[in-house]
């Protein structure tokens, strides 16, 4: 199961990330837990200044603005 976070205060771009997320995990068959993380100390704590972030795994693969989907699909194939 890939866990996936997405940080970001609440704003439409992370809203849309998140959604994005959540359809790319669906349309490629991966079983994927997505948490919406909106709290700033934990934000920084993964170093992103510019939202939406995107964390996989722990790993920091996505900062400010709208992921491409096909980045996204490489990243949760990954």
């Amino acid at each position: 199961m890939k866990d996936v976070k997405v940080l970001g205060p609440g704003c439409k771009r992370c809203e849309t990330t998140e959604a994005m997320v959540r359809n790319a995990a669906e349309r490629l068959g991966i079983d994927a837990k997505v948490q919406k993380v909106t709290d700033y100390a934990e934000i920084a704590r993964y170093g992103v200044a510019s939202t939406p972030g995107i964390v996989i795994d722990g790993k920091l693969v996505h900062a400010g603005g709208l992921p491409r989907e096909e980045k996204l699909e490489e990243w949760l194939t990954a």
